[in-house]
């Protein structure tokens, strides 16, 4: 069965483009087509398709957060972006907000389709540049626990006492160790951590 899909672009141009390529592939049913965030909340339940296509740039709402009403009226429908932004903001908001996948407007017309048939049968599709913001922004973050799991015992304790604001000798006195034997810990913690401060290293743990 043909996928029953809509598309969201408020660009005349673009879209009477975007409408021949998807009416070309017998693969499709372009089931609705929208200028704006405002008409496809309004008027989708008409004719209610399967995938999305979504621009984030539209006059009114955004096409992030007409995605982020429409998702929680319609969890099945699959949302796929459509844009030419390549910005952090945009590619994390708009799968926060519930997007399933994320292309360019600059993606050949077959990829489109190979895009809407992969979403529909379970894939997120992302075009290649968007997929690698995704995997580096994800390899730069770590959960705390993660971490932590750097660090060995004795350098979680004196990182706790660090965070309760005890000086070297203090700590020293408590653990019953010596005060450079406290440095040569908190600086093999700044090592692990790859910061340079007490304070970078208790932001990076404690999220403050």
């Amino acid at each position: 069965m043909p996928i029953k899909t809509s598309l969201v672009e408020d660009d005349p141009d673009l879209q009477k483009s975007m409408v021949e390529i998807l009416k070309s592939y017998p693969d499709i049913d372009l089931v609705s087509v929208f200028s704006s965030a405002e008409d496809c909340i309004e008027n989708i339940a008409n004719n209610i398709p399967e995938v999305v296509l979504m621009d984030i740039n539209l006059p009114g709402l955004s096409g992030i957060e007409c995605v982020t009403l429409l998702k929680i009226k319609y969890p099945a429908i699959h949302f796929m972006m459509c844009t030419v932004y390549e910005h952090d903001d945009a590619i994390f908001d708009s799968l926060c907000a519930g997007a399933t996948g994320y292309i360019l407007k600059t993606t050949p017309p077959d990829e489109i389709l190979k895009s809407i048939l992969d979403i529909k049968a379970g894939g997120s599709p992302i075009t290649p540049s968007i997929a690698r913001k995704v995997i580096k922004a994800f390899n730069t973050m770590r959960a705390p626990a993660d971490e932590l799991a750097l660090l060995s015992p004795r350098e979680k304790e004196i990182l706790e006492y660090l965070s309760k604001g005890y000086r070297y000798k203090e700590i020293g006195s408590l653990l019953n160790i010596s005060t450079e034997t406290v440095r040569t810990h908190i600086r093999n913690i700044y090592e692990k951590l790859q910061v340079q401060s007490r304070t970078e290293a208790l932001n990076k743990i404690y999220k403050r």
